[in-house]
């Protein structure tokens, strides 16, 4: 009898194992046919792949790393391959919290858990594209495996791989640092939740020698990355200015939640901590909302208090995965049907787009209009570069300047950005900067019609046509290289 039960337990992960490599396989051959230009993070990503350091701008540096990795073992720096982490990294992040969810509740609920982390919208669109929240995730769910485990039994490498991980998951995004509050609250709450001492220690030490040289960038840098960081939450800065009660703002974060990770599964969290805060959740299932409550807390505050993107929570869904779909298996699991027809409908649905980007259409405009026309903008200003024999193009939009580089990468010219007053805002403008000492005109790239104030002569200009610049009007001017106005504006 009991060898009968192992035996079903090793088809159903065997059979789960299998749908995860078809999904992905089927992801990835989305990404071969898809018409989507790399968007401007995803350009300014591979830009940083392609001189390597620990530290850059906006975020830490496995993502240029990752992507340079990808590029060097396809020879190429095409789409397909700065994405194609993508789908690869969550295939392993749904084996991952399969393996967890088999120890906490058998065979079944691990392949069911796999299933729906890898259909969820958040990651049925992160396999579409490149992101640091993508590369993060892989980092954080083995920091969580081994975690879990070490709270069952004492172990060195346990503890030392979960704070390599954790760190790794840190040089990713900074949004690791999540699982440290997380852990914490766990400890304070459960006694069966505490690793031995020499354990704890060991966590702390592999995550901080990990991460320590990324802190000495930072700190021989300004502080730059920190800085991006409390720009985006803008209200740090100046409390008394910037700060607000956006209650409208909460409330688009929240239902933006429903989205990211699916409304039923979303609704599926909510009652876990309804039946959390009654005393009827199991130990299990309590314990791990400790990595995802905190985290929807302070990303809500930040919502009501300015702003927040749907995605600054997405950390909270590997263990919001590990709570929901165990939840609704056992208690309603005609709502788990449900999920996954409406999760996998759009798992369906985003490949699909990608592949018709280029002319899949609603109401007169183009559904992925973000990521479409940028490189024939660029292509456009090469031409005329070349037309005009402007062997430097320089531009202060990092949009523009983003998909020049990328787009650009083979043309031969130089491109920079303008420097304008204060800190950078961006990466080309802290590090690609436009010093002068061009030998020929320079072609100035700009969103408008306004021209510089020096002398100028009008390269080209036209109206951009569907996709993200939709209707925007491009100007090129042909100015001498000493101009002012290039140096700061």
């Amino acid at each position: 009898m009991q060898s009968s039960a192992a035996h079903s337990d090793s088809a159903t992960i065997r059979m789960a194992v299998i749908a995860v490599l078809a999904i992905t396989a089927l992801r990835v051959l989305a990404l071969a046919f898809s018409r989507m230009d790399l968007f401007v993070d995803e350009a300014q990503y591979w830009l940083w792949g392609q001189e390597l350091a620990i530290g850059y701008y906006s975020k830490p540096p496995m993502v240029g790393w990752v992507i340079r990795a990808f590029t060097e073992l396809g020879g190429s720096d095409t789409a397909f391959w700065i994405r194609l982490p993508g789908p690869l990294f969550h295939a392993t992040v749904a084996l991952l919290l399969m393996a967890v969810a088999q120890r906490m509740h058998g065979a079944a609920t691990g392949a069911l858990v796999a299933l729906a982390y890898l259909t969820l919208p958040m990651v049925s669109l992160g396999s579409l594209v490149i992101s640091t929240d993508t590369i993060l995730f892989p980092f954080l769910a083995l920091a969580l495996f081994y975690w879990l485990r070490l709270l069952d039994r004492p172990s060195a490498p346990d503890a030392l791989l979960a704070g390599a991980c954790l760190g790794l998951g840190f040089l990713s995004k900074y949004a690791a640092v999540y699982f440290l509050i997380g852990a914490a609250l766990m400890a304070l709450t459960r006694h069966d939740a505490r690793p031995a001492r020499r354990d704890a220690f060991l966590a702390a030490l592999a995550f901080g020698l990990v991460i320590l040289p990324n802190i000495a960038w930072n700190i021989a840098n300004g502080g730059t990355t920190v800085s991006h960081t409390m720009d985006n939450a803008s209200w740090v800065r100046d409390p008394a200015t910037r700060a607000g009660l956006n209650l409208d703002k909460l409330a688009e974060f929240l239902a933006a939640q429903f989205i990211v990770f699916g409304p039923v599964l979303f609704g599926a969290l909510i009652w876990a901590v309804a039946r959390t805060l009654r005393g009827g959740a199991a130990r299990a299932e309590a314990g791990l909302l400790w990595f995802v409550l905190p985290i929807l807390a302070i990303v809500s505050v930040q919502a009501v208090l300015s702003k927040a993107y749907a995605n600054w929570a997405a950390t909270a869904y590997l263990a919001g995965a590990l709570v929901a779909v165990p939840l609704l298996r056992a208690r309603a699991p005609r709502w788990l049907t449900a999920s996954f027809a409406i999760n996998g409908a759009l798992a369906v649905a985003l490949p699909l787009a990608a592949v018709f980007a280029d002319r899949l259409a609603w109401d007169g405009r183009l559904v992925m209009g973000r990521v479409i026309g940028r490189a024939e903008i660029s292509e456009t200003i090469i031409e005329t570069a070349r037309r005009t024999g402007a062997q430097t193009v320089v531009a202060a939009h990092r949009d523009i300047l983003a998909d020049l580089f990328h787009t650009g990468r083979q043309s031969g010219l130089t491109f920079r950005a303008i420097r304008g007053d204060g800190r950078p805002r961006h990466h080309y403008e802290m590090s690609l900067a436009y010093e002068g000492g061009a030998a020929n005109p320079v072609l100035l790239a700009e969103i408008g019609e306004m021209p510089p104030a020096c002398p100028h002569e009008m390269a080209h200009q036209w109206q951009a046509g569907p996709g993200a610049w939709n209707g925007y009007t491009i100007t090129l001017w042909l100015v001498e290289p000493d101009c002012s106005d290039l140096g700061r504006f």
